[in-house]
């Protein structure tokens, strides 16, 4: 395959432990590093692997894994892995891999899966939605669905995302995550292919004019893969809609450069809100 056969791609830099006394990469490696791009192509469909898997009630057992060499990698290169789904059978599946140093391929590789029961690892059929979510991914169609909506129509399954990312992960006692405002705002919730909630936010209104979002939680799998960054979008939008011209956010120090990205600006000094250090944030619209 070529580089323009691949829509997915994870880099990586190769490190001094993994190349000989000539500076080139131990040939084992390379399966590692296939299998370091397998999980992030699993995150770019939107899948926390092992939740999913537990969802389609079954396992991916590697069958066979193949390598062909066309040149090395060496010490302190920077190296794109592609990966793609390029074979659906009844039970199993193709992952092809391709490794690139620029424009120049490297590498290629073969993984077969088998999908199979965990407790017997007796091949069963491909689950017909994740035949439908790799196929639609290598095509090109969206993995995540955003929707907005009232907390009696989106409060379960926004309640289970702050729940794990809040509450479980966090720490933050329960009756600091649980108030009023729930009912009476905006929340949007973010769902992959397999109909599980994987983020959530909420927008209030902060005065005349002013939004202010909050409780962004995202699946602590998938953060860094834009999931987040949906429902912000969502939440923009929605704001922009009924005329806001401010939005305000209280941010974890830890998600600053998130919020960054996305056109906010701190505004005052650190505090610190349940046990955890944040900083105040706006965006004029």
């Amino acid at each position: 395959m070529k580089r323009q056969d691949f829509r997915f791609f994870h880099r990586l830099r190769v490190r001094w432990a993994e190349v000989d006394m000539q500076k080139i990469v131990f040939n084992a490696h390379y399966l590692m590093y296939f299998d370091v791009a397998i999980t992030e192509y699993w995150r770019a469909l939107a899948l926390p692997y092992e939740d999913a898997m537990h969802v389609l009630g079954g396992e991916l057992y590697v069958k066979k894994a193949s390598v062909e060499f066309n040149a090395s990698a060496r010490m302190d290169d920077l190296l794109d892995i592609g990966m793609s789904c390029t074979r659906l059978g009844n039970s199993s599946m193709t992952i092809t891999g391709g490794i690139f140093r620029g424009e120049e391929h490297l590498i290629s590789g073969e993984l077969i899966y088998v999908f199979a029961d965990p407790a017997t690892q007796t091949s069963k059929p491909i689950p017909a939605a994740l035949r439908a979510l790799l196929q639609g991914y290598e095509a090109g169609e969206p993995v995540i669905e955003v929707r907005t909506g009232t907390w009696s129509e989106l409060g379960g399954d926004a309640r289970q995302v702050r729940t794990a990312v809040f509450i479980e992960e966090q720490h933050i006692p329960r009756e600091d995550e649980w108030d009023e405002a729930d009912q009476s705002c905006l929340h949007a919730v973010a769902y992959n292919r397999l109909g599980q909630p994987v983020a959530t936010g909420r927008l209030l209104e902060g005065g005349p004019g002013v939004g202010k979002i909050g409780r962004v939680a995202v699946h602590r799998v998938l953060r860094g893969t834009g999931v987040g960054r949906a429902i912000m979008i969502a939440l923009t939008g929605a704001a922009r809609q009924r005329g806001d011209h401010t939005i305000r956010l209280s941010a974890q120090r830890t998600a600053e450069g998130f919020y960054r990205r996305l056109g906010y600006e701190p505004v005052g000094e650190t505090y610190e809100e349940v046990g955890i250090p944040h900083v105040d944030m706006e965006m004029r619209l």
